[in-house]
């Protein structure tokens, strides 16, 4: 018998998605386990004792943390619709967007908590992040590794289309603009309007306003 599949996450974040969308690539039955976040359950306290974060992963017994680290544990573990090349090169390439989305893409989670200076320069990292996308990883490529979804895609997906609800959260002007990223608004269209992408997409309005209200009360706080 298969070892059941759980996942311990809360929604709209981000992370969570990464692993819904690897999930729902490989077609994985799974379990969805909803985590408030002001009063962790002790189900996550016990599977992810070292940071208490979501998303945890549980493959039977056995916990997976960190999105990325458990997207590459799904392709592993469960072949079909790979999402990482087997061409070694490409799979080098792919780890290497991977790890830029992890580095440089938190700008896009700094600018959801920043104001005044510090968010201006939060802006200025974003724009170089988003240039360097568009000038170096993707060329006439419709996804980052060819012509499907891969472990790249799911890694940008996540900073991209959030990116799309922070703006229009913070209110201080589009960064994202078509004009100026068309390879990267290409990729986007492309990746939103994949059959899976699209039914596994938070809501948008619902998500504005959960973030607006998540927004205040940090800024509430900090003041």
């Amino acid at each position: 018998m298969a070892e059941r599949v759980k996942l311990l996450g809360a929604l709209p974040s981000p992370f969570v998605y990464r692993v819904i969308w690897a999930l729902k690539l490989k077609a994985i039955p799974y379990e969805f386990i909803e985590e408030d976040l002001t009063n962790k359950s002790p189900l996550l306290l016990k599977y992810n004792p070292v940071h208490k974060k979501i998303p945890v992963l549980l493959h039977g017994d056995k916990p997976v943390c960190e999105s990325m680290i458990i997207v590459e544990y799904i392709d592993e573990m469960w072949p079909q619709n790979p999402l990482l090349p087997n061409d070694p090169y490409e799979r080098a390439l792919a780890r290497f967007w991977v790890k830029f989305a992890e580095d440089k893409g938190t700008s896009v989670w700094r600018l959801f908590r920043a104001k005044g200076e510090e968010l201006e320069n939060t802006r200025k990292e974003t724009l170089e992040m988003l240039h360097n996308v568009e000038e170096h990883a993707l060329g006439e490529k419709k996804f980052f590794g060819g012509d499907s979804i891969g472990i790249a895609d799911i890694a940008f997906g996540s900073v991209i289309y959030w990116l799309g609800l922070i703006e229009e959260v913070v209110g201080e002007g589009v960064i994202f603009e078509a004009h100026k990223f068309p390879r990267l608004h290409a990729w986007m269209k492309n990746f939103k309007q994949a059959p899976i992408i699209k039914e596994n997409l938070p809501d948008r309005g619902w998500s504005v306003t959960f973030f607006k209200r998540r927004r205040e009360a940090i800024l509430a706080a900090s003041a």
